[in-house]
């Protein structure tokens, strides 16, 4: 190839010079190789670039210059390479990489140029840093970014702790944004207070309650605003409050997301950094995600724990289910032949009337407990009815204040009319308990204060214990009651609803009055909230489905049987397996003046059906062991005498919660225990209710 031919311009100047100045001053490296491979000139560029000096570079073997990876085959390529030399770029569908001295490698493009078509064994490298162009450094950017956040969703996925992401999360966020410092604060205290949860880099420590305040106020902006927050320098931040611990520490500019749960700002992340506009669009999403993986991380386990909550409380509660049945029957026993013995003539003296009277109450007591127990478990049998919770409020308030400590005040608030669906006589119970406890937490006097509210559905965050759709779709009405006391601790809120926890003092109560609650909420279709802190009194509310209008209400079986005498010579076939509790109510019916006739099983019980049979009242329990079960004997007696009335007890309140469902309406239930006079009324019921 020719050389190039001089313009007029240049006639005179010594081109050598020019070439040597061109060298020099191009922006991109540029090295001259030899055959060997060995660089013989590299301009200032390839020093900056390379991190060598010309000195070093001079003599230097090119395939010094590449990755340990590649460097073995490169004296293959430059073979290749001088078989065919030509004008050449390389890196444009390929990355390239070059290791500067440091051991640190840059991406690069390559343009070769062969000289041995102007007499020269040479060939010129063009080396450029890719790096430097704004779209790369971008696209390097957001996969680092990319890479950093599929590593921390790994580990929000592996931990089952959130508090080991919560930890990490600031760290991540100064590596990741190269910012001097990043903090995460959330909501705690009830969702009250914005406090730091974690923090990375030089985060300046905020010393004073002033200080602390502008620092929560500073991060609660977002939380306020709830979306991203860029400020570009905060010297010239005019609506932020900045510590001066911040500007003290060189902090210019800054970069807050929210953090969300199901919706609902519950705390942000910042991050700051020493040099005004430092965030953009891409930081900002950047630290969008790293958000959306703490929250998700924050909400599993709280879903988890919610979930292990009420597994641990429906397993006490088969429990506790199980073990009143068996104290029911033994109460049975124990009731039944105190009442015997109370009406023998033997024992009508005063001392054996105080006895057996102590012990009558102490049988009771024992009822009322394992009563308590069937509440929590949900195997109580309720009476729902139309229930108007403002009259019930009110009426519960006037009892209240005749008999709580007079420095209690007592306010309700409940204008209008908040029809719901619960048995009225434990929706009572419920709100006694509630109070009970809100005034031992008052011990000098304070507020109680009861409300009602009608609500579209039940509170999102309750959906989850009960069936999804159904709580969306139904009213609820929202009971509160709030008192002013000493409030809970996290870690008592978190077994408040445990059956036999307490932290009254030894004999002042029996832990079972929130577990009651629960369970009744539960077991009426509704659920119970608990909101409290240490100093900041307790408000629990209960959430019982609305009777969408007197068209739903029940009525209860009390008024639909009118209470009736027994008659004299009641035939009544008798059914029970457990010998004690037979004769026991053996005795109640002879006292009732009933012929009675008795069997063990309903297997038994069969071939006294026969055509001759004149039965009046099936008495079964329903539980009769191995054999058939006293649901399907009362069927086939029916089927019989279809004129018969039938009675079916139970001491496992669910046996009496399954007959209530399927058996027909003029059956009646009787719970165990029960004494004499429940006993009267129950017969009277099923007489009255039996099919004519």
């Amino acid at each position: 190839m020719p050389a190039p031919t001089p313009s007029p311009a240049t006639a005179g100047l010594d081109e050598q010079a020019i070439f040597r100045s061109l060298h020099a001053a191009y922006p991109d490296a540029l090295l001259v190789v030899d055959a060997a491979g060995a660089i013989v000139l590299a301009n200032q560029a390839a020093e900056a670039l390379l991190g060598y000096t010309g000195l070093e570079l001079v003599g230097m073997s090119v395939d010094q210059l590449l990755p340990d990876a590649i460097r073995s085959r490169h004296a293959a390529y430059r073979k290749s390479y001088d078989a065919a030399p030509r004008a050449r770029p390389m890196g444009t569908q390929s990355d390239l990489v070059a290791r500067r001295k440091d051991g640190s490698e840059v991406m690069v493009e390559i343009a070769l140029s062969p000289l041995q078509g102007h007499g020269l064994p040479l060939v010129v490298a063009a080396i450029r840093d890719i790096g430097a162009y704004p779209r790369v450094r971008q696209a390097l950017r957001r996969a680092r970014y990319a890479e950093l956040l599929a590593l921390v969703g790994r580990d929000a996925v592996d931990s089952r702790d959130p508090q080991v992401l919560l930890q990490r999360a600031p760290a991540i966020a100064v590596e990741a944004l190269e910012a001097a410092a990043a903090s995460v604060w959330l909501l705690r205290d009830g969702r009250q207070q914005l406090r730091p949860a974690a923090s990375a880099g030089d985060l300046p420590g905020i010393d004073g309650v002033a200080s602390a305040d502008r620092a929560a106020a500073f991060a609660g902006q977002v939380l306020a605003e709830g979306h991203p927050i860029v400020v570009a320098d905060l010297d010239e931040a005019q609506r932020f409050d900045i510590p001066a611990a911040y500007r003290a520490a060189g902090l210019r500019s800054g970069l807050g997301v929210p953090v969300f749960d199901r919706g609902r700002p519950i705390g942000a992340i910042w991050a700051f950094a020493t040099t005004p506009g430092r965030f953009g669009e891409d930081e900002t999403r950047f630290l969008q995600s790293l958000s959306n993986l703490l929250a998700s991380s924050l909400q599993r386990a709280q879903s988890e724990e919610a979930l292990n909550h009420s597994q641990r409380l429906e397993s006490v509660g088969q429990l506790t289910g199980g073990i009143a049945h068996d104290f029911n029957n033994l109460l049975t026993v124990i009731q039944g032949n105190l009442q015997v013995l109370e009406e023998t003539p033997g024992h009508a003296d005063p001392q054996s009337q105080a006895l057996l009277a102590a012990a009558l109450r102490a049988a009771r007591r024992g009822a009322e407990l394992t009563g308590k127990l069937l509440a929590f478990s949900r195997r109580q049998v309720l009476n729902p009815s139309e229930v108007d919770a403002g009259a019930l409020l009110e009426s519960l308030a006037d009892l209240l204040r005749r008999t709580l400590d007079q420095r209690i005040a007592i306010e309700v608030h409940a204008e209008g009319r908040f029809a719901l669906r619960a048995d009225a006589g434990q929706l009572e119970s419920a709100l006694l308990n509630i109070a009970i406890n809100a005034r031992d937490a008052m011990p000098e006097g304070g507020r109680l204060r009861f409300s009602a509210e009608v609500l579209p559905a039940l509170p999102e965050a309750l959906r989850g214990e009960l069936d999804q759709d159904a709580a969306a779709e139904v009213p609820f009405v929202a009971i509160s009651v709030a008192d002013s006391g000493t409030g809970m601790s996290d870690a008592v809120k978190e077994r408040a609803f445990e059956p036999f926890f307490t932290t009254k003092d030894s004999g002042r109560g029996t832990g079972l009055g929130l577990s009651t609650v629960y369970g009744f909420a539960r077991q009426s279709k509704g659920s119970v909230a608990l909101s409290s802190a240490p100093g900041q009194g307790t408000t629990v509310t209960l959430y019982i489905p609305s009777a969408r209008g007197a068209g739903v209400a029940a009525t209860p079986r009390e008024e639909a049987a009118a209470a009736a005498a027994i008659p004299a010579g009641l035939s009544v076939l008798l059914v029970e397996d457990d010998a004690e509790v037979r004769a026991v109510v053996c005795a109640y019916l002879d006292a009732l003046q009933c012929r009675t006739t008795a069997f063990r099983s309903a297997e038994e019980a069969l071939p006294a059906l026969g055509p001759e049979a004149r039965f009046d009242l099936l008495l079964s329990d329903i539980s009769l062991g191995a054999g058939m079960r006293g649901t399907e004997f009362a069927a086939i007696v029916q089927q019989r005498l279809p004129a018969i009335a039938v009675l079916l007890m139970s001491g496992f309140s669910a046996d009496l919660l399954d007959a209530d469902r399927a058996a027909p309406p003029s059956w009646e239930l009787l719970p165990k225990p029960y004494g004499r006079d429940e006993l009267r009324g129950a017969i009277a019921r099923a007489l009255a209710l039996r099919p004519q």
